[in-house]
């Protein structure tokens, strides 16, 4: 059965692989192309983007994400650091994957010191409140062709997607609701189980990665 696949190179791959238990998903582990073959659906966390890409390179995963998103086989989903990796344009830089009409440009809200959270609803993923997370989080600064925004945070562009890949400036893997994990779940043909919030086990991300 298809799954979706958490990159696990670096960075917050254990605390999306515990939200998306906690939707009923069984997560692999991805750190070579070939296992992408399981995957319906692939989640880039945040981290480092530079280390990121270099991994990404040697273990020549890269190509086969972006061959995989262009052939209509996977859906993915960049947050933070993975959203700077998967955008088309990044300011003063060459980008990664492209696949995703957008441009991006890193510490637009700020630096680590400048971290914050916001408690808001995004009407496309929920009609409940979403508490989003920024840390030294890129912005998007515009976004063309068939991409669409999801959610702007001071008067910048934090969330966007087109029709197979998400790409959030936030970490919804280190709040306690499921909704953007429920979502991306839907997104790649998948279901979720019960939309009920259940209590958020917060050490959950410790087991079985």
């Amino acid at each position: 059965m298809p799954t979706i696949g958490v990159l696990a190179l670096q960075g917050g791959f254990r605390e999306h692989g515990a939200h998306l238990r906690e939707c009923g998903i069984d997560p692999v582990y991805i750190r070579d192309p070939d296992e992408l073959a399981r995957c319906a659906g692939l989640i880039i966390p945040g981290g480092e983007s530079s280390c990121l890409r270099r991994l990404m390179a040697a273990n020549h995963i890269d190509d086969a994400i972006a061959d995989a998103v262009k052939s209509g086989k996977l859906y993915v989903w960049g947050t933070c650091a993975g959203a700077i990796l998967a955008a088309a344009q990044v300011v003063d830089e060459q980008p990664c994957l492209a696949i995703i009409d957008a441009c991006i440009a890193r510490n637009v809200f700020g630096s680590q010191l400048d971290s914050f959270t916001e408690d808001v609803v995004v009407p496309a993923i929920s009609d409940a409140p979403q508490h989003l997370v920024y840390i030294r989080a890129p912005g998007i600064t515009k976004v063309w062709g068939t991409t669409r925004i999801l959610h702007t945070a001071h008067d910048t562009i934090a969330a966007a997607e087109n029709d197979q890949v998400i790409i959030t400036s936030f970490h919804p893997e280190l709040a306690q609701t499921l909704d953007f994990h429920r979502y991306f779940i839907k997104k790649c043909g998948l279901t979720p189980k019960s939309e009920r919030h259940a209590p958020w086990d917060r050490m959950s991300w410790m087991r079985n990665s």
